[in-house]
Parts: structure tokens; sequence; C-alpha cells
């Protein structure tokens, strides 16, 4: 078979959906179906203007918080702490027994700290001048 390389910053939606559809079937196949569900958090003003949310997903028994945002006027009123307690108590009910989430602004890594999260790894400078942490927390499903 011959095959060629190509690297590209515009790669087609089909062509990522079917790099998803392969992969997925691959994991089912080997470590079973992940069952992965979008998970969000929204705050929303008097308007129903965003002011504040995270997004997420659950799988394979855990919740990973991908985006977590909070407009600068609320921020410092614990408004990312009543998100996760939100997204969190959704995930134990979807049947999550963990969270992991991940940031390189380090007020945020302590308020990730405050809510019960901890540190199980970094990457150095990323970006450069700061490191990348990544923290888990087990889910009360009691």
């Amino acid at each position: 078979m011959n095959t060629t390389l190509e690297t590209t910053a515009n790669p087609s939606p089909e062509e990522l959906a079917f790099l998803s559809e392969q992969l997925t079937a691959f994991n089912d196949g080997d470590v079973g179906p992940s069952q992965r569900k979008a998970l969000a958090v929204f705050v929303r003003d008097e308007d129903g203007a965003v002011v504040a949310g995270i997004s997420g997903y659950t799988a394979w028994g855990w919740l990973y918080v991908q985006w977590l945002w909070v407009d600068e006027k609320l921020r410092g009123r614990h408004m990312a702490g009543s998100m996760l307690d939100a997204a969190e108590q959704e995930a134990v009910a979807r049947g999550c027994r963990n969270a992991w989430i991940d940031t390189f602004n380090p007020s945020a890594a302590k308020v990730y700290q405050r809510q019960g999260y901890q540190p199980f790894g970094s990457l150095a400078d990323f970006p450069v001048g700061r490191s990348r942490v990544f923290l888990r927390k087990k889910l009360s499903t009691g």
C-alpha cells in the first residue's frame, strides 16, 4: 500500500469526524464504551446572558472540566466553586466517581484546590513561564 503524509492546519470536519469514529470504535473494543456525554453549567444575568460557565463531559466514570470561565465582575464570589459543585453533582448522578481539571493559571489552581482537587502532574513552561497543572478529585457518591 502506498501512503502519503499530509500536515494541515485546516482539516475537514468530515476527516476529523472519521478519526473520532475510528478511535471511538477502537477504544470501545479495548476498554468498553465511554458513555461520553456533554456536561455544561451556566450562570446567567437578569437578561439571560451567560456571565459564567463550565463545559466538559463525563466518560468512563470521570468528569472532565475542559473550560471554566467567570466574568471579571463576578470573580471572588465563589462562582467557580458553585459551578463545580453543580457539575460534580450531575457527574455523580451519571455514575462518576472522579473528576479532573487542568489549568496554567495559578489563581485558578488555588480555587480548584480549595474545592478539593489535588495536583497529580504538571507540564513546565506550558506556556513559557507557567506550568500547566493537572488536578483530580474523588467525588462523593454517598
